[in-house]
């Protein structure tokens, strides 16, 4: 019997510049009929990032306020609490993404530093052998930050840096990172109609 598409997400966000293409990840899988709930998870650094970034009005009704809509999909759990449900193995989630990962979630989420509900799913998430990926967004690399992108994939995690194609050549940043979001997702297992296919 083939492998079910995963209807049940993680979604995380941490304190690294492109909210952008979180925006994308939110509004694409609050489309799919394939996936049924997404939990959204945000640190306080990602909510400071976004403040930049995205044109938000404060902290409240976060996922509203992004998608421009509300959303019975999707329910933002606060990552101080470490005991939602996503901090057990014992909760049915079928994958998690972290975009954008910051180098020091990486580094938390590769030594086992569950000290946030973020971390704790991730680590979960290892642990029950479930697709994690983090799309890691730092430049220049430093050796710490090659170590635990090597510690993290060595424990299962995708690594998945958080680089845009050009070969397509999107009209707008939007356009970039939309076709960033269907990368992601078709390494779920949930390819988009409207993703880019190279054709040779």
């Amino acid at each position: 019997m083939p492998n079910l598409p995963p209807q049940n997400l993680a979604i995380a966000t941490t304190g690294a510049s492109g909210s952008l293409f979180l925006k994308h990840l939110l509004a694409t899988v609050e489309r799919d009929p394939r996936i049924h709930t997404v939990n959204f998870i945000a640190s306080d650094s990602a909510l400071r990032v976004m403040a930049e970034e995205l044109t938000l009005r404060g902290r409240s009704n976060l996922v509203s306020q992004i998608l421009g809509k509300p959303s019975r999909k999707i329910h933002q759990q606060s990552n101080a609490d470490i005991g939602a449900n996503m901090a057990s193995g014992s909760y049915p989630a079928d994958a998690m993404v972290v975009i954008p990962c910051s180098v020091g979630t990486l580094a938390r989420i590769a030594n086992g530093i569950a000290s946030h509900l973020i971390e704790r799913a991730a680590d979960v998430s290892l642990k029950e052998q479930r697709p994690l990926i983090l799309c890691v967004r730092e430049t220049p690399l430093n050796k710490i930050h090659i170590r635990n992108m090597y510690r993290a994939a060595d424990a299962g995690a995708t690594v998945f840096p958080l680089i845009p194609t050009f070969y397509n050549h999107p009209p707008t940043l939007d356009a970039m990172a939309r076709e960033f979001v269907n990368r992601v997702l078709a390494h779920l297992g949930l390819p988009q109609s409207n993703a880019y296919r190279w054709k040779g």
